[in-house]
């Protein structure tokens, strides 16, 4: 690896670590990402540490875990420091943005050389390169691209309203493939393409909706500690976190998240089929989606629908790593800064607290973290912040404000329907954990 590689990262925002062909999903299609996982590293248990979409994306950008740069909400708190494009730069890459940064303040680079800017389909207050699009198509209505009514944080879905090419979804891949035609051939390139789907709307173009609105759906789990309703309930307010929806609702939400996961997954195609070849390519996701499971939607909790995310990477062939593997070290979003940074052959900063995943990509059985550990301020509904502690196998939760405690067997109970929190067979394991955690 004497030669710096070309980097392409793409980002989705709220996909569960289950919403890929290749991790066993029964309905999910998704033909170029299962590629790209299969051709190379797929990491099983990697992990959102603070499963919210600003502090996830602090993490991308610096490095850093929640409690090193300050964020364990989705609050906006100027973002300093050394970023991955920033190092990147300074090392001579080009580097681009294509859509959802969620930083503050917007509009500024953070060490990006360029961008196509714009954190959602809706419009921000600071005028974004999306508007700007569909103005510039004759859509002259200011919330043109949200017109569809649907919410941008609840279970309602729909078909998208416009044609196609006026997606936010058509527009990221757009824009990504404008950037490789253009760019300057003389450097490499390091291209973040951030997808706002499939967070809410939840508004894939028809063909995808109808795709999955016509089949046999998973039906959402409930585990006998979650259930707090014994019925659908009607009359919740749309952007509710604890639901229990009707079956109709239900299966709307589905095949509009399934579909937005599609359509994101033939974009990605799209961008395939000009990128060099000299190119290493990582997928990830700020965090994942509740879906129903456990009466739940939307994320900011610890529970695997919402902090296990889709984690892989691809490598030419000429760096001769090794490639067709799934490996199950609990790894984490802190971890892509470092390894990109290893991949360019650029020193990491001190503030860094991730480790290169070349570590063991290299060597299976070289020494690595035991655990994943991750914190949120504030789950909703639960008066509490939640603690965390995983190694893929296991997970203790625990949270402060009420001092309950969840304990999972990953293995045997992947779907953590189970409590084993106050079961006698489990308590020295369960003290182990709290052990580790007040360190």
């Amino acid at each position: 690896m004497t030669k710096k590689p070309n980097i392409l990262l793409l980002v989705t925002d709220q996909q569960r670590g289950d919403c890929l062909g290749v991790d066993g999903h029964p309905v999910l299609q998704t033909p170029y990402l299962d590629q790209i996982a299969s051709r190379g590293i797929r990491f099983r248990r990697g992990y959102s540490a603070c499963p919210v979409c600003v502090a996830a994306r602090r993490t991308l950008m610096t490095g850093q875990k929640a409690s090193s740069h300050g964020v364990f909400m989705n609050h906006h708190v100027p973002l300093s420091g050394p970023t991955l494009p920033g190092e990147l730069a300074k090392a001579g890459y080009q580097t681009h943005l294509v859509g959802k940064l969620h930083l503050s303040p917007p509009r500024k680079l953070y060490g990006f050389c360029s961008s196509d800017w714009a954190d959602s389909p809706r419009p921000h207050p600071v005028f974004d390169d999306y508007e700007r699009f569909l103005i510039q198509s004759g859509l002259n209505q200011p919330r043109s691209g949200l017109a569809h009514g649907t919410s941008h944080n609840g279970y309602t879905a729909r078909p998208f309203h416009l044609e196609e090419r006026f997606h936010f979804t058509n527009w990221c891949a757009d824009r990504a493939i404008n950037f490789l035609e253009r760019r300057d051939p003389t450097v490499p390139f390091f291209l973040k393409v951030s997808f706002h789907q499939p967070h809410q709307p939840l508004t894939p173009p028809a063909v995808y909706f109808n795709r999955y609105m016509q089949m046999n759906l998973p039906k959402p789990v409930v585990g006998s500690w979650a259930k707090i309703f014994d019925q659908p309930q009607k009359g919740l307010p749309v952007n509710s976190w604890r639901v229990c929806l009707d079956n109709t609702v239900q299966k709307q939400m589905q095949a509009g998240y399934y579909g937005c996961i599609n359509h994101i997954d033939d974009q990605v195609g799209r961008i395939l089929e000009i990128l060099p070849k000299e190119t290493v390519i990582i997928f990830v996701s700020d965090h994942g989606e509740m879906l129903g499971d456990h009466q739940w939607i939307r994320k900011r909790n610890a529970f695997e629908s919402s902090a296990r995310v889709p984690f892989f990477m691809q490598f030419p062939q000429s760096f001769k790593l090794p490639q067709e593997q799934v490996l199950n070290h609990p790894v984490e979003l802190m971890d892509i800064m470092p390894t990109c940074l290893d991949l360019a052959g650029v020193k990491t900063p001190q503030s860094v607290d991730g480790v290169s995943l070349l570590t063991i990509i290299q060597n299976t059985n070289a020494s690595w973290r035991d655990y994943v550990h991750g914190e949120c301020a504030q789950v909703p509904t639960l008066n509490s912040g939640q603690q965390y502690l995983t190694d893929g196998q296991t997970k203790y939760i625990w949270y402060p404000g009420t001092g309950e405690e969840h304990y999972f067997d990953l293995i045997n109970d992947p779907n953590e329907t189970i409590n084993l929190a106050t079961e006698s067979c489990h308590q020295g394991e369960i003290k182990r954990w709290r052990t580790i955690l007040a360190k």
